[in-house]
């Protein structure tokens, strides 16, 4: 249905009870200086204490709070993803629930927005976690995922972002894809900047996330590096992993007839080999097949990406 919401905030909260309250304070009083519609939405993801209790009890009290609740913990990208879909704002503020992220930020990221943009995204630039656990990993895996994906951001894992609600609802999230909204908006055709924001300790509980998390990241650049260059033709990607096996197999089996060679070493490298090579050949021609005759659209694939540089150093 039609909305005249303006503007949808949403924040993942996951045993965030002492925050509830002071952010949604913070939240109201910067929303209301907007002069606009808008809508408050918490995802109460699984937590075990009284978050979900303080959120009802503001959802009560305020008609623009909305909450949902997960049966379980299912992870920041799960609970993204679901306010995305609840959304009903033309403009939408992503942003964490332990107050570390400042809502004052928001009316400076809706400008950035409004410039043109699609995606506006936070830059923690004076960031305020520990160093060795925290900021050096996220250097490291920020300047990764800019090499890897083409999209040099300084701040992936930043959760303050705005986004235009027609680009981000085309973005498939799933699995711990909440650190690569840049790169997968770019599957949209999305125009992107980013811009420094306020970062503050943390003022209750501790982390939800740490190093143990660094090889999930590294799973998860490479599934989106292989899915925005060969989504649109998979066919080509089966095609390069099966050429070295195809050279394998030929070369032992001209090395075979040409010598004469007995035994059963090489004759069973040359079948495995050809044995491989035809099913990469039908792992994409399956892939095509998906692509062709499913729910796809293949030309927002082809669209780039607008990351203008001197923005980024503002």
């Amino acid at each position: 249905m039609a909305s005249d919401i303006y503007l949808s905030v949403i924040v993942p909260l996951y045993n965030e009870e002492e925050s509830v309250g002071p952010l949604h304070a913070s939240l109201k009083n910067v929303c209301d200086d907007l002069r606009v519609k808008y809508e408050i939405i918490f995802l109460d993801d699984g937590s075990s204490d009284d978050t979900y209790h303080k959120l009802s009890e503001l959802h009560d009290r305020y008609p623009e709070v909305r909450a949902i609740k997960f049966r379980k913990n299912y992870g920041q990208t799960a609970a993204m993803a679901a306010g995305f879909e609840h959304a009903q704002g033309e403009i939408i503020i992503s942003m964490d629930g332990d107050l570390q992220n400042d809502p004052i930020d928001i009316p400076r990221l809706v400008d950035k927005l409004e410039e043109g943009y699609d995606l506006v995204c936070g830059w923690r630039k004076d960031r305020k976690d520990k160093l060795i656990s925290r900021r050096i990993p996220s250097l490291v895996a920020n300047w990764l995922i800019g090499k890897i994906t083409g999209v040099p951001i300084h701040d992936n894992g930043c959760s303050l972002k705005a986004y235009r609600a027609e680009v981000i609802k085309k973005v498939s999230l799933y699995s711990e894809l909440h650190r690569f909204i840049p790169a997968m908006s770019t599957l949209a055709g999305a125009r992107i900047t980013e811009m420094v924001v306020t970062h503050h300790a943390r003022k209750f509980g501790k982390s939800k996330y740490g190093i143990s998390r660094v090889w999930r990241v590294f799973l998860d650049l490479f599934l989106i590096k292989m899915f925005a260059r060969f989504s649109v033709h998979p066919m080509i990607l089966f095609g390069l992993l099966s050429l070295p096996v195809f050279v394998l197999g030929l070369i032992c089996f001209l090395v075979l007839i040409s010598s004469g060679l007995s035994g059963i070493v090489l004759p069973s490298v040359v079948f495995l080999s050809f044995f491989l090579v035809g099913h990469f050949v039908t792992m994409g021609v399956l892939g095509e097949m998906v692509l062709k005759t499913g729910d796809y659209r293949p030309e927002i694939m082809l669209a780039k990406t607008t990351i203008r540089e001197n923005d980024t150093h503002k």
